[in-house]
């Protein structure tokens, strides 16, 4: 299966230019809250991926909530030709979640996993 539709890339690269040329600053410094867009997982494991956009200078470079699984997500980036490679505990590879709806943006998802110890979506 592919991680992303042709219409989901066009979206999070959208978002990553609307943050790029929200101020000019590095995403660290100032950016636009977004919903996310896709949410990934491993389907043999405890790995959780909701990303919001695509730096529109790397387009393999993906941003979003990163949980592994190990109790403490985190905000980064993430290389979306290695996503595609990831095989979990039984071979399976990452899966796209089709049916995910964002009900928050991703600072809430970001905040709910922090307290909780995983994203919760």
């Amino acid at each position: 299966m592919k991680l992303l539709t042709t219409s989901l890339r066009e979206k999070l690269l959208a978002n990553g230019r609307a943050n790029r040329d929200a101020d000019g600053l590095p995403r660290e410094h100032g950016y636009i809250d977004h919903k996310p867009v896709v949410k990934l997982f491993t389907p043999d494991g405890a790995a959780t991926w909701l990303l919001t956009e695509i730096d529109p200078d790397d387009p393999d470079r993906a941003f979003g909530l990163c949980d592994l699984g190990f109790g403490c997500p985190e905000l980064g980036y993430v290389s979306l030709s290695e996503l595609a490679s990831v095989r979990g505990k039984l071979g399976l590879p990452i899966e796209r979640e089709f049916h995910f709806t964002p009900a928050m943006t991703l600072s809430a998802y970001a905040d709910e996993a922090r307290a909780h110890g995983a994203i919760r979506a």
